[in-house]
């Protein structure tokens, strides 16, 4: 399948070591209206440029062997933006799955949505549904959406899942603990993120997977995101890579 879409030679494989792939890899697509900006373009077609990217980081991420890609779509924040920018965004989220799922699917993409899927409009939902029914049991990468999503609020959901089931009997207080919780948050059935990037020149996590980054490693670029590429996602990968996680504790000594 990779073979097919990408080659038989890879940039990647002549950096990256195979056996030190991020599981679970998070991208804040940010800078679409700067890049728009500096072309003067409208702010939309920043947009459309980074969807389009979007695309095509998911192949690289699966011929490089990551196994979860999340990326932050649009958040509970966003609805701050002018009402035709936020139209623009959700009609644009709809026109990229009606384009690209039957190719993802073929491909053996699993297409998750995480955040307030119910805040959508109604034919999103259904577009939305749709997509994940149609892709649930492939097993190749699975492409993990942020959409009307917030940190916080992801958490705030889950205290009040868990308080509910407190409240009904279900469970103790003291039954609730790291491992109970995260299983009622969007990305119960995930691992934990490995690598987040950023790019656009912004230093800030903006409400994203407050939970699952508590251990991530960080990698900003300049970058804005529709100048993204295969060799972006390589370089941020072999950074990782030279990276070590100890994850509190030290490295033992040789």
């Amino acid at each position: 399948m990779l073979t097919k879409l990408f080659g038989t030679k890879s940039t990647a494989s002549q950096i990256l070591d195979p056996n030190n792939i991020p599981h679970h890899v998070a991208i804040i697509m940010d800078g679409n209206g700067r890049w728009a900006k500096r072309r003067g373009l409208p702010r939309a077609m920043g947009h459309r440029a980074g969807a389009d990217v979007l695309k095509k980081i998911a192949r690289a991420a699966d011929k490089i062997g990551i196994k979860v890609l999340t990326v932050y779509g649009f958040s509970t924040e966003n609805w701050k933006r002018p009402e035709t920018e936020v139209s623009f965004l959700m009609n644009l989220i709809g026109e990229y799955l009606r384009k690209n799922v039957q190719e993802m699917h073929a491909n053996g993409v699993r297409i998750r949505f995480i955040g307030d899927i119910a805040g959508l409009n109604e034919g999103l939902q259904t577009i939305i549904r749709d997509a994940e029914a149609l892709t649930a049991d492939n097993k190749g990468l699975i492409l993990q959406l942020a959409i009307n999503y917030g940190g916080r609020d992801e958490i705030v959901r889950a205290a009040k899942s868990l308080a509910r089931a407190v409240a009904k009997g279900q469970m103790q207080v003291d039954d609730i603990d790291e491992s109970v919780f995260a299983e009622n948050l969007y990305t119960y059935d995930c691992s934990n993120v490995d690598l987040l990037i950023r790019p656009s020149d912004d230093y800030r996590i903006s409400n994203f997977l407050l939970w699952q980054l508590a251990y991530a490693e960080f990698w900003f670029t300049p970058l804005h995101w529709p100048d993204f590429d295969e060799s972006t996602l390589v370089e941020a990968v072999a950074a990782y890579q030279k990276r070590e996680r100890r994850f509190g504790g030290l490295v033992s000594e040789e």
